[in-house]
């Protein structure tokens, strides 16, 4: 395999994001064979054992390429603020998205570019393709694995200096190539759960961050009629199904969280139906655009992008659905998507503050 006509940059210095999984690991060894200088650079963004990092150290030590640990816990604490920050207000925030802006493509890269870094490089699954002089990014070429959703909200800028090693190949391939690497990690399992939450049980988590969200009251249906009460708001998100304690007779819904009254709406699945949205804090992956245009819209990281039209405006942007959406969830992420003869190019994302019919 040619990776040189695959990983269409101009060799240079390359800072590697070391986790210790296959992806990354893998996306070094990629590089390497393709005639960039690497390092190894494993984020600490949490107190954790030293074990963490290990798996990452022996990566490095088997590729034969230098490798540090670059301390972030300090800066990581923005994102547990944001996360905690988040839940107050009602909203289900994406952390991961908010990391990738402010550390692992902000921080990370700045610490890279002051060392004499060209580029930066992860395990992500996504691409970014060169037009013109201007770098664009793409979803992975395996739907099924792709993250550019994850990485919506990165500053355009630092594009040109972003190298995705993996975004071409589906999860199969790159386990097969970690073995030809001679990788130990080949094998080893993916991480599913929020990194600071590696237990999964994030409700524990924030309860121990933030108590003040154990708080009871009532679950209503949009008639308000009471039909029980909650222990926190912080244990439901919209759309959600199961675990609502409430029997219903037939399939209902979260559809609301309301946290000024405390209260948690359900109903049917037709209203968690909406005609669009209002996102803030617009990030724009291609140039700013000023008149509306027709998109792919995802409104959550598993979704499927459906059909809308995204009009600009200043701090905010709205877009309409060709059809009523479901389960648009104050918090999230909505990335906007233009599919053309290379793909689906991320045209830009925002915050989604709220639905509307």
């Amino acid at each position: 395999m040619d990776l040189r006509s695959i990983i269409k940059h101009r060799p240079g210095k390359v800072f590697v994001a070391i986790s210790g999984g296959v992806d990354s690991a893998t996306a070094a060894a990629m590089l390497l064979r393709a005639g960039f200088d690497c390092r190894a650079v494993y984020m600490k963004l949490y107190n954790q054992g030293p074990h963490k990092s290990s798996d990452a150290e022996r990566v490095a030590k088997h590729l034969g390429i230098p490798f540090e640990i670059l301390d972030l816990r300090d800066e990581f604490k923005s994102v547990c603020d944001y996360f905690c920050s988040e839940y107050k207000q009602a909203r289900t925030p994406n952390p991961c998205v908010f990391c990738n802006r402010h550390i692992k493509f902000g921080k990370f890269f700045e610490y890279a570019k002051s060392k004499g870094a060209d580029y930066i490089a992860t395990g992500h699954y996504a691409q970014t393709i060169e037009q013109e002089g201007d770098f664009y990014l793409y979803a992975a070429r395996n739907m099924a694995k792709d993250q550019s959703y994850m990485l919506a909200m990165i500053n355009r800028d630092v594009l040109k200096n972003v190298i995705f090693p993996t975004g071409k190949f589906d999860k199969n391939q790159i386990r097969q190539m970690a073995e030809t690497f001679g990788l130990e990690v080949s094998t080893k399992s993916d991480s599913q759960e929020i990194c600071f939450i590696p237990d999964n049980d994030y409700k524990a988590k924030l309860e121990s961050m933030c108590p003040e969200l154990v708080r009871q009251g009532n679950v209503i249906d949009s008639s308000n009629k009471i039909l029980g009460t909650h222990n926190g708001i912080h244990n439901f998100t919209i759309g959600q199904r199961k675990g609502l304690g409430i029997a219903m007779g037939q399939p209902w819904y979260v559809t609301k969280l309301d946290a000024v009254e405390n209260t948690v709406t359900l109903g049917p699945e037709e209203e968690l139906l909406y005609k669009g949205l209002v996102a803030t804090e617009p990030n724009w992956l291609i140039e700013k655009p000023t008149e509306a245009f027709a998109v792919l819209v995802k409104t959550r990281y598993n979704d499927v992008p459906v059909p809308g039209c995204v009009y600009p405006g200043g701090q905010t942007v709205k877009i309409i659905f060709d059809e009523p959406a479901a389960a648009t969830t104050p918090g999230q992420a909505a990335v906007f998507y233009l599919k053309d003869e290379k793909g689906l190019k991320v045209a830009g994302a925002g915050w989604i503050k709220e639905a509307f019919d």
